[in-house]
């Protein structure tokens, strides 16, 4: 237990050296936060009641999808994998240890944004703070299975970003933190529901738990679980 915490807390100091992350997690997200919250509310006044919400989406989603792919790549495309495997350790450790101090990373991203927002912003905080932090949490581990995915599954290290960025747009623009989805086209809202971002917003937002919002998170979260196996089988096998 000793040395898995080690290895948690070795990741995250390596994490903060890393500048993907670093920018991914922090830079991107802070800066999205202080130029279009000002849009949002000065446009939309009552964007400030989802405003918490909306900028937590956009940070897990940013930080979650496009910097832990590179992370995994660096390992599993490089001389790291050889060295866990001359040494007997589990091919597994990198990914989970990765996975668990991305998840700081943005848990910490999100607890910013809860304070400063009605500071920065006079955003209004939710009337239910369980259910923000339960669905960002939620959120946050079903991203970060997904980004998973990318980062064990795209062999080219080069590809990893585009790769990234192909399913970060559409989680962001599709699920409702820009825009009403009633706005959407049937067909728009319907790829929308592909992706945990949706659900996580309406999680985040709703007054009250709900099973039509667990039920699909735990659905990609399963898949993208089952995926991952598969795939570190395959990296083990090369």
């Amino acid at each position: 237990m000793n040395g898995f915490l080690y290895g948690v807390l070795l990741q995250w100091k390596l994490d903060l050296r890393n500048r993907t992350m670093l920018i991914t997690c922090y830079g991107v997200p802070l800066l999205f936060f202080g130029v279009m919250g000002g849009i949002f509310t000065s446009v939309m006044p009552e964007s400030r009641e989802t405003l918490i919400q909306s900028m937590t989406v956009f940070a897990v989603t940013m930080g979650a999808l496009i910097g832990l792919p590179p992370s995994l790549a660096e390992i599993y495309r490089s001389d790291v994998k050889n060295a866990y495997q001359a040494n007997g350790v589990p091919l597994s450790s990198g990914l989970i240890l990765t996975n668990i101090s991305a998840f700081v990373h943005l848990l910490m991203m999100s607890a910013i944004l809860y304070v400063s927002a009605p500071v920065v912003f006079d955003a209004k905080i939710p009337e239910h703070p369980e259910i923000y932090f339960s669905g960002a949490v939620v959120l946050i581990s079903v991203s970060l299975s997904v980004a998973s995915i990318i980062g064990l599954a795209v062999k080219d290290t080069a590809n990893t970003s585009m790769v990234s960025i192909l399913l970060f747009l559409p989680s962001t623009m599709l699920s409702g933190i820009m825009f009403p989805s009633e706005m959407l086209p049937e067909a728009f809202v319907r790829i929308g529901q592909l992706f945990p971002a949706t659900w996580g917003y309406r999680w985040m937002t709703a007054p009250a738990f709900s099973l039509g919002t667990l039920c699909p998170l735990c659905g990609i979260f399963l898949i993208a679980l089952l995926a991952c196996g598969i795939l570190l089988r395959r990296i083990r096998t090369r």
